[in-house]
């Protein structure tokens, strides 16, 4: 199994039933380091997916003391390879570090 941090619309039960064909089992958890902006989404179908043309992306800081939230769920890399295909070229996946020590 993979692990995948979510801070944004993977969190929504109906963007996981579209992306990968059901609902995603994760435990709450806070990123270190980073703190939230914002990105214009322009992809007709991830728009249409989420609902949304502006969604949360993350900036790093390196700062401990900035931090957030979000849902770590195991995936199959398969998923995983799903959850690639949804994002936009803005995002890109990293090692992050966290509360829980994972």
């Amino acid at each position: 199994m993979e692990k995948l941090f979510s801070y944004g619309t993977l969190q929504l039960e109906h963007v996981q039933i579209e992306t990968f064909g059901r609902k995603l089992k994760g435990k709450k958890d806070q990123l270190v380091g980073y703190v939230l902006s914002e990105v214009k989404i322009t992809d007709e179908e991830v728009i249409k997916t989420s609902g949304k043309d502006v969604h949360p992306i993350l900036k790093y800081t390196g700062s401990e003391s900035d931090i957030v939230e979000g849902t770590i769920f195991e995936i199959t890399p398969e998923e995983l390879a799903q959850a690639d295909e949804y994002e936009v070229d803005e995002y890109v996946r990293v090692a992050g570090q966290f509360q829980s020590g994972q």
